[in-house]
């Protein structure tokens, strides 16, 4: 532990120079904006900086591109919590409760909650970067194709739970979701499927177009088809983070940053996995779950706390096993190549002190966030106060751009317009839009991994139940299930009522 502690100290102090942080500033307010326009992405503003960061020497250069990833994940709650619409992926569960405190007039209280977590979130994933890289590197290496569809499966069927009171709706928009996810060539024989002839539908439907749609183009829709009332922003509220808000909820912010840690560390899942498997965490163990979806502090801290953990746990694989944990953290691998960093399992034997000065540049990513969450936020308030008629033009312009930012594709602002309408209409019959959103995220790991499973076994099923981590990710989904049947419930209440009578019985012929 000393050896680290002194490997940190001597990164930060090699980024104690005004070029460094003029570049580190920089980066974090230029992902701040790129997260928090609705359809630009993480991944591209670290694809983006990456272009522009060449010719400079590979630390400043990786430091840019970091502080560009961790601002990114970041701003995308602003958009989430004023407008509804999630700046990012990552945002989409922060839109919950994150908007929902804002129509209460605590706009600026739930981005200040916003940005304790995201900051809080990042140290306890640094924590994990600096001293678990090479225990976690190793426990990714035993995640094959059985374990990541059972992965895919438990995304799905925990959404369920994530909103409302119904988990037959939200397993139904899931399911949706996974289905949306097969459209275009499947991956062995690049056969159509489901594309009607339609040429551009043989790519597959793209997540951000649909993203947007489903979440921007849809809130759109519903304002302008029901104008809320003029929001007046509380004379009380303030984007100090209050120290209760940590304190109260310190368990949720802990266990959050363990989950988004560990999700991170998972190559191939991300940011947006790791917030909405936070929340569905902290609901469940949470003693205030009808608030969440409400304006549910605690929800919002989650969700923050766990997307943001993911960042580093995302460098963790990159480090150890050069095999990126997220879609931005695969370009920032592709950076350190071409900077000459050489990640791998024998980065700590050829170069341990890189590991340290990551680990530096995710604490000055994060003073970074920490910075523009309070000097911004009191600007950003401001929008409420507009009336939302007049938002809603430039909301949809944003949309149309973003969309077709991606690729530059005018199919993908006609997908883009389809998932608005399509979302619009399960917003009217309560179907929730995140699992919706999470089917897409996780279809094409599902049938990758299910496709590579049943190849690898020769077409038996069995090791997809006999591996024990398959084993317990199968448990876990059927425990899920099962949790959600009112019959089970009561067979458990008697049975635990039965087994505690039990208990005190013997208890007082012991006595």
């Amino acid at each position: 532990m000393l050896d680290g502690l002194i490997g940190f100290g001597t990164a930060i102090l090699g980024f104690m120079n005004p070029a460094s942080i003029v570049y580190a500033l920089v980066a974090c307010f230029v992902g701040f904006i790129i997260g928090a326009l609705p359809g630009l992405t993480a991944t591209m503003g670290v694809a983006l900086m990456t272009t522009l960061t060449i010719k400079l020497p590979s630390a400043d250069a990786l430091l840019i591109l970091i502080c560009t990833y961790v601002g990114a994940i970041y701003g995308g709650s602003r958009s989430a919590i004023l407008l509804n619409i999630p700046g990012t992926p990552a945002s989409a569960a922060s839109c919950l409760d994150g908007h929902a405190l804002a129509r209460q007039g605590l706009a600026g209280r739930a981005m200040g909650i916003a940005t304790s977590g995201s900051v809080l979130g990042t140290w306890i994933g640094m924590i994990a970067l600096a001293f678990f890289t090479p225990v976690l590197g190793e426990m990714a290496l035993k995640f094959g194709a059985y374990e990541f569809f059972w992965l895919a499966i438990f995304g799905v069927v925990i959404s369920g739970n994530l909103t409302g009171n119904d988990p037959i709706k939200g397993w139904m928009a899931g399911f949706l979701g996974l289905f949306i996810a097969g459209i275009g060539q499947e991956a062995l024989y690049a056969f159509n499927r489901f594309t009607f002839e339609v040429h551009d539908l043989s790519g597959g439907i793209s997540l951000v177009p649909a993203l947007v749609g489903a979440f921007g183009l849809a809130e759109v829709i519903t304002v302008m088809k029901d104008p809320p009332r003029p929001v007046m922003v509380s004379a009380y509220d303030t984007v100090i983070p209050k120290l209760i808000d940590v304190t109260k909820y310190w368990r949720t912010i802990i266990r959050s940053g363990l989950i988004g840690t560990g999700i991170g560390i998972v190559p191939g899942v991300g940011e947006d996995v790791a917030a909405w498997s936070s929340y569905a965490a902290a609901r469940r163990a949470s003693k205030e779950k009808e608030l969440f979806g409400k304006g549910s502090i605690e929800g919002l801290m989650a969700a923050e706390t766990g997307d943001n953990a993911c960042v580093p746990g995302a460098v963790i694989p990159v480090l150890t096993l050069a095999v990126p944990g997220s879609a931005p953290a695969a370009v920032l691998l592709a950076a350190m190549l071409i900077h000459g960093v050489n990640p791998g399992p024998l980065i700590m034997v050829e170069n341990p002190q890189f590991v340290y000065e990551v680990v530096a540049m995710m604490f000055i990513a994060s003073i970074g966030i920490l910075i523009y969450g309070l000097t911004l936020t009191k600007l950003l308030v401001r929008v409420l106060q507009f009336p939302a008629v007049l938002i809603m033009p430039i909301i949809f312009v944003l949309c149309a751009v973003g969309s077709y930012a991606i690729a530059s594709r005018l199919f993908d602002v006609y997908v883009m317009l389809a998932f608005g309408v399509i979302g619009f209409m399960l917003r009217q019959l309560n179907f929730p839009m995140a699992p919706l959103v999470l089917g897409i995220v996780l279809g094409d790991l599902m049938e990758k991994s299910l496709r590579r499973g049943l190849v690898l076994s020769d077409g038996d099923l069995l090791p997809f139940f006999s591996r024990p981590i398959a084993f317990v990710m199968f448990s876990l989904v059927a425990v899920t299930i099962l949790m959600n049947v009112p019959a089970f419930n009561r067979l458990t209440s008697r049975a635990w009522s039965s087994l505690g009578g039990l208990f005190r019985r013997s208890a007082g012929k012991g006595v």
